[in-house]
């Protein structure tokens, strides 16, 4: 029923809002759903119609609903450009946010995945599993030695940032001084500095689409809009970025060019140049997340880092967890070194300390002798699971799937049409875990898998699971 609050305090546009953002967070008005006309709604709220219409556009311009020629006014069925108020109280934010309805697949999905059965097969999980994680020796310290380790600035573990600064410069043949490395926790650490301390309340952001950044919750905590820029065979759609970029006043871009997530693509060359290029021209930082960069399977000099290419206008992220595993949490930030000392200031003051005791392992485990050595042989095991996941789809005319060249993940398109929640419910029958392209953008015929964690002895069980699936999946809708 749509009627106005007896006792409304505020203009009444403002009513006319809460009123509508209340049935989207309630259920009452679902993803993609049409609004009463404007006409309609004047009536029952009796209100003058440019009341709704103010109302009505100021949604828009917050992204909660959207209004598409030929289809009136609907509620957007995803998260772009969605601005949500920031809330210093996180609990209260995660409680209002609208788009925190939990998704009933999701939790079953997460649920199966912490409590896998004897039969369950996790393509989910973002992370190595045990038998492919590098094993490094590492020297017996006592307690009173490891208190001494205190070479840790607010940037980090000094000898960490050397040894990173060594290894990229042995990986790539480009510098990443160690005065301009700040150690987080993990990659994403890194990435809510950056939102925290170098972005604002209101600002745009454009990621690719689709992106695994469209499923963290910390760009609407921060009051960040999200705008997703498509993807081609070489990359991001410059066009379409610098459309976005005017239209939307964007103030960072933030791509996975190599080997991206959960696409497994890989930018190329020439897109990389230009994309440097047409963020130059607007004066757009680029903020770069090449996490799984050491997991190549081409030549390193094919996919330079977009920071090599641009050392000043590009913010670099790395991590160890993609190749330690997720509990060792280490990542790092490179930006210039003025940008470096505001991030590293405002982690200290929102007292996000960091421990010593991974940086120490992860110092240990870079500095040992064979670590080149132990990252090729992991390269060449996970070439061999790649390649042998990817024969199992090729045989199957239904799927689409390209060869991945580096990461971990493979990215599939079923091609006879969308997939609805039904048809992602066979995958959990089967207790065969996969994340679906939803995660990532409004796409919805696709699925990521981590083929790592398909070793010889699960595959003929994988093939025969998904060779079931598809036998009951959609021929199209």
């Amino acid at each position: 029923m749509w009627q106005l609050p007896e006792k409304k305090q505020g203009p009444i546009y403002v009513a006319i809002m809460e009123i509508i953002i209340d049935k989207i967070k309630s259920g009452t008005l679902q993803p993609g759903e049409p609004l009463p006309s404007e006409r309609k709604l004047a009536s029952c709220l009796q209100v003058n119609r440019s009341t709704v219409v103010h109302a009505l556009d100021e949604l828009v311009a917050l992204g909660w609903i959207v209004r598409k020629q030929g289809s009136g006014t609907r509620v957007n069925e995803g998260k772009w450009g969605l601005l949500l108020t920031p809330r210093t109280d996180w609990r209260r934010y995660l409680e209002q946010n609208a788009f925190n309805q939990p998704n009933p697949f999701i939790e079953k999905l997460e649920t199966a995945a912490k409590q896998p059965t004897a039969t369950t097969i996790d393509a989910y999980t973002g992370e190595l599993p045990l038998d492919l994680i590098p094993s490094f020796d590492f020297p017996s310290l006592s307690w009173k030695q490891f208190l001494q380790e205190e070479h840790q600035d607010d940037l980090g573990y000094q000898p960490l940032r050397e040894a990173i600064s060594r290894v990229t410069e042995k990986e790539y043949g480009f510098s990443l001084p160690e005065e301009q490395l700040l150690i987080t926790s993990g990659a994403q650490q890194a990435l809510f500095l950056v939102l925290q301390a170098l972005l604002h309340s209101g600002d745009s952001v454009a990621i690719e689409d689709p992106s695994f950044l469209y499923s963290l919750p910390i760009f609407q905590a921060a009051g960040i809009r999200l705008f997703g820029v498509k993807l081609d065979r070489g990359g991001i759609d410059l066009a379409h970025l610098e459309q976005t970029i005017l239209q939307h006043r964007i103030k960072m871009v933030m791509v996975n060019p190599s080997f991206q997530n959960p696409t497994g693509s890989v930018m190329t060359l020439k897109r990389r140049q230009d994309l440097i290029k047409l963020c130059q021209k607007y004066q757009v930082p680029i903020l770069e997340d090449d996490v799984f960069g050491q997991l190549s399977f081409i030549p390193m000099a094919k996919i330079p880092p977009l920071k090599k290419l641009d050392p000043e206008n590009v913010l670099y992220i790395g991590s160890l967890s993609k190749l330690l595993g997720s509990t060792t949490k280490i990542g790092w930030l490179s930006a210039p070194d003025s940008v470096n000392r505001q991030l590293a200031q405002a982690r200290k003051m929102m007292d996000m300390s960091l421990s010593i005791f991974p940086q120490l392992l992860a110092t240990l485990a870079l500095n040992d002798p064979n670590f080149a050595d132990k990252i090729q042989k992991l390269k060449e095991r996970l070439a061999t699971r790649a390649t042998a996941v990817t024969q199992v789809f090729e045989m199957l005319p239904e799927w689409e799937v390209a060869e991945p060249r580096g990461g971990f993940y493979l990215w599939v398109r079923w091609k006879k049409g969308r997939l609805k929640q039904a048809d992602w419910e066979l995958f959990l029958q089967e207790e065969l875990l996969v994340a679906p392209s939803f995660l990532f953008g409004e796409q919805q015929d696709s699925l990521r898998l981590n083929y790592s964690r398909l070793d010889a002895k699960t595959l003929a069980e994988f093939t025969e699971r998904i060779q079931r699936i598809t036998k009951q999946l959609p021929a199209g809708s």
